[in-house]
């Protein structure tokens, strides 16, 4: 009974997710309109065309009124936020611990997905994701300035790299403004590396690095220029890593890493 309340207040706070996700990087009010709207018609959105997940799939992914499509990310974070949340339910049961995790999931549900579409996220949700994450158990201060500061040193290291010498060499002017991680890569590792600690936190940001070379890969076989968001893959690794922290933490034993 207790999971169904869960995986149902996962789904209806994954619904308000995806207004923050509309709204905040276009600083459109929370408040004024109160109800969601259709982004291509301003069609307001009744509440039978609003119930999670299961109006995407009546309206066939469609607005009832213009007919045009709608963003397939809102089923996806609608259902993300229901199954993170039960997730999240099964660590730390419902408490103090509960609040402070979940909190945390859905600030980098909000993070991935702006990222995903303007790649670049507001300052004002990562100090809220810095400050929330003090608080879950067991954080680490050292570990956390630790990974900021041999992030912060590597970025440095490869951006002058691209911009003083790859950029020479390929004759490319472009990568005179690149940098290899992105304003908003730092905190979240920092994150990271304090709340799963050294070899938990150099696991999940592995596994990070290894999922975003899927679409750098497709981008050299497409010859397209795709700029790779990394937020929402820190934020796999680190999901992966501390729902699964058990079963990783055995293996690494078992390998005596």
């Amino acid at each position: 009974m207790i999971d169904s309340i869960v995986l149902i207040y996962g789904l209806l706070i994954g619904s308000f997710l995806n207004v923050l996700i509309y709204r905040l990087p276009k600083n459109i009010s929370l408040i004024n309109p109160k109800r969601s709207f259709c982004p291509h018609c301003n069609h307001q959105i009744s509440w039978k065309e609003n119930i999670p997940l299961l109006s995407f799939i009546l309206q066939q992914g469609k607005c009832l009124h213009c007919k045009t499509s709608i963003s397939k990310n809102y089923f996806i974070v609608e259902l993300l936020s229901s199954i993170l949340t039960w997730f999240v339910y099964l660590k730390f049961g419902l408490g103090s611990d509960f609040f402070v995790a979940i909190i945390l999931i859905y600030l980098l549900i909000i993070l991935s997905f702006i990222d995903f579409e303007y790649k670049a996220v507001p300052d004002y949700l990562l100090v809220l994701l810095l400050l929330n994450s003090i608080f879950i158990p067991n954080f680490s201060f050292l570990s956390a300035l630790l990974f900021a500061g041999a992030f912060a040193l590597l970025n440095f290291i490869i951006t002058f790299y691209i911009q003083n010498v790859k950029a020479k060499l390929t004759n490319n002017t472009k990568l005179k403004e690149q940098v290899a991680l992105g304003e908003g890569d730092i905190p979240i590792i920092t994150i990271i590396g304090g709340i799963l600690g050294i070899k938990l936190g150099i696991i999940a940001i592995f596994l990070s690095a290894i999922f975003a070379i899927f679409p750098a890969l497709y981008g050299t076989i497409a010859k397209k220029e795709i700029e790779t968001p990394f937020i929402p893959y820190l934020s796999l690794g680190f999901i992966i890593v501390f729902f699964g922290d058990d079963l990783i933490i055995s293996i690494v034993r078992e390998f005596g890493i």
